[in-house]
């Protein structure tokens, strides 16, 4: 019985060369939602933001700007700077609330394989409650 002799054939895989640029405004999408997530955190965005949120709100807009408000990103190489504006809710320690929203927000971002060199955070407002009921 003749065996045919088989031959595997090995390729070398070249990685292409060339650059990946991660834009600040993916960035800032990936903090928004890390500093969302934290307990406490109300609302992102200083007045201005949030008001004119409030006014596309009600133009049935409510999506427009949500993705990166309260937040800027600077992406320089592999490294990023992240501000943010918060609003907390009344009753909450703001170390121990920007201390979480700093550990999520790194966390996420370095999950895309930067480095995050620094989380500023500015609280710029509470939140004291939820919408006052209707007086009769």
């Amino acid at each position: 019985m003749d065996h045919e002799a088989t031959q595997e054939l090995t390729t070398a895989s070249v990685a292409a060369g060339g650059t990946t640029q991660v834009s600040d405004e993916v960035i800032e999408k990936i903090a928004v939602a890390a500093a969302r997530a934290v307990p406490g955190v109300a609302e992102l965005g200083g007045d201005v933001a949030r008001f004119f949120n409030s006014v596309l709100d009600r133009v049935g807009l409510d999506q427009v700007g949500d993705a990166r408000r309260g937040c800027s990103a600077h992406v320089t190489g592999d490294a990023a700077v992240v501000n943010l504006v918060l609003v907390i809710q009344a009753g909450q320690p703001v170390p121990e609330i920007t201390s979480q929203v700093r550990a999520r927000v790194t966390e996420a971002v370095e999950a895309y394989g930067l480095r995050v060199d620094e989380v500023n955070i500015r609280v710029d407002d509470v939140a004291m409650g939820g919408p006052a009921a209707p007086t009769a």
